[in-house]
């Protein structure tokens, strides 16, 4: 039996200055695997929950072409790259691996290489060819769903066929950008015929909105997934049934800005209660829309026999100080399912730098909702996004943002130094903050955080908390959490899971507890993790 060679159906990309294509390729002839076999297949994912999401996917959709998932990169014949662009760390990794994919090529020619991600935008396409060499086929994330058929794998009428009607453009800023109007469509008919290869038994995603409408001057996502578009209520609600069902315990609702969920659909008497207009930002009519506090409790309601939730862990990322409303909050407290925890980006500490950063809030906005998300919900685990060293930062704009970490006291920090995009607005701005003194302040904001993290996780000392276990680690005797432990008793091994405040716990335990809910008195507290034993 030999190896199929895809044959990479490329579409042809308008340039920004000309008109979108109005039509997809006419037809594909159908694939047959008489004498051939189908390429093993890895997907390797950058960046963030929504590529991983996006990534699950596509796996499902090579999975139902009858492909099978390779061990490893090496061992692969199709290898899919979902790249993230957020950062330019996240690039120079898949571009330090093309002269490596390239000797991958030359030991097997039958061996082909996708990528697709954040990367590949509507207005770089002459671009990519010449910085990703090895690569022989750019899909934009609103073509994803087209994987199976670009590479031949899909019938012209089948499950990931190009059937899908005409892409639709947006300028965005000075650029062309892909929009998401077909996504939304193509994510319920691939749960709806089984196609999303989720990566866990206990953990999943739910993308509910696509794109970003937002103004952050740094960011290349608007660019690159294009104005938002709401799923619609329902088909969210169902692959959430459809997870309870299955046995999921712990559920993610997924945005670029999760909680504009809504504000694009259409008013419906159902939702006649919701009443709201942002308090920050762009206004927004959102009187009689679905929104997220809606969906929370939707999702929240859904019971077992029994009368329990039949999902007990909800959460959602990433939200914009933008759209954290009153109401948002409310079912934050009053669903049990949803978890104690919050990611809320604040990315500056300073106003004159928030608002180069088109972030429209103030310093003095964040803490008023800080404040109330605390009053509402008593403990709750706060983490957020810092960039250091953007274009005019000075020393005093990145002291406050010091002085925020120690008056919010977030449990957790994603910090990075300010790297300029193209296209975005902030790539025309001064980059005029030295490399040298971006890594020193982002190495004074980690050490301080460090401080900040091991003392919020020292409050856990002694108290019993309920982690979901979801993995095995292999035993070393240094840890990561700064404690030297003695090896496992025999029969147990070392478990890792998290609590409902999303803290990282280790403990012993026998294989058998992964997947389930256990009881942990914390033990031992380091700066990003917890250390437990299980309780009676």
């Amino acid at each position: 039996m030999t190896l199929r060679q895809l044959p990479v159906l490329d579409v042809p990309r308008p340039a920004v200055s000309a008109r979108p294509p109005t039509a997809a390729p006419a037809s594909l002839t159908e694939f047959v695997t008489d004498d051939l076999a189908l390429p093993r297949f890895h997907v390797w994912t950058l960046g963030c929950q929504m590529n991983k999401s996006d990534s699950e996917e596509m796996a499902g959709a090579l999975l139902a072409a009858g492909c099978a998932e390779a061990a490893s990169l090496e061992s692969a014949e199709l290898i899919v790259i979902n790249t993230c662009a957020i950062r330019e760390a996240a690039e120079h990794k898949v571009i330090g691996r093309m002269g490596a994919l390239s000797r991958l090529k030359a030991g097997n020619p039958a061996l082909r290489v996708v990528m697709t991600g954040c990367s590949v935008r509507a207005d770089n396409a002459a671009a990519l060819g010449r910085r990703y060499p090895a690569v022989d086929l750019f899909l934009r994330p609103d073509e994803e769903p087209e994987l199976v058929a670009r590479l031949g794998l899909a019938s012209p009428t089948g499950p990931g066929s190009l059937g899908r009607g005409a892409p639709s453009y947006q300028r965005v800023g000075r650029s062309l950008a892909a929009t998401a109007e077909r996504l939304p469509a193509d994510r319920a008919a691939a749960v709806g015929e089984g196609r999303v290869a989720r990566s866990s038994l206990t953990h999943a995603w739910i993308p509910i909105i696509y794109g970003c409408d937002k103004t952050c001057t740094y960011c290349i996502v608007p660019f690159s997934r294009g104005p938002e578009r709401s799923r619609p209520f329902d088909d969210i609600v169902e692959e959430a049934r459809a997870l309870a069902r299955a046995g999921y315990q712990d559920v993610t609702l997924l945005g670029q800005n999760v909680n504009s969920y809504g504000h694009d659909l259409p008013p419906e008497p159902r939702f006649a209660d919701v009443r709201g207009k942002r308090t920050l930002g762009r206004r927004l009519d959102l009187d009689g829309k679905p929104d997220i506090a809606a969906l929370l409790r939707a999702i929240d309601s859904i019971g077992t026999a029994d009368g329990e939730r039949a999902i007990p862990r909800l959460r959602f990322i990433t939200s914009h100080p933008w759209d954290l409303t009153d109401p948002l909050i409310a079912a934050m407290a009053e669903c049990a399912s949803v978890c104690e925890h919050l990611h809320l980006p604040v990315q500056a500490g300073d106003d004159a730098v928030l608002r180069r950063m088109g972030r429209q809030y103030t310093v003095e906005s964040y803490l008023a909702l800080v404040e109330r998300l605390r009053a509402a919900i008593p403990g709750i685990s706060l983490t957020t996004d810092v960039i250091v060293g953007f274009c005019g930062e000075t020393d005093a704009h990145f002291e406050r943002t010091l002085d925020l970490l120690r008056t919010v006291r977030y449990d957790q920090v994603f910090a990075a130094a300010f790297s300029p995009r193209p296209v975005t607005p902030a790539a025309r701005l001064p980059d005029d903050v030295p490399l040298a003194e971006k890594k020193r302040r982002l190495q004074a904001l980690l050490e301080l955080q460090e401080e900040i993290g091991l003392e919020r996780n020292r409050e856990w000392m002694g108290r019993s908390t309920e982690v979901l276990v979801d993995e095995v680690r292999p035993q070393r005797s240094h840890e990561h959490d700064g404690e030297t432990r003695s090896p496992a008793k025999p029969g147990q091994l070392r478990l890792a899971g998290r609590n409902r405040e999303n803290k990282l716990v280790h403990l012993d335990g026998a294989q058998e507890l992964v997947g389930a809910r256990v009881r942990v008195r914390v033990e031992h507290a380091g700066p990003y993790a917890l250390v437990g034993s299980l309780t009676a």
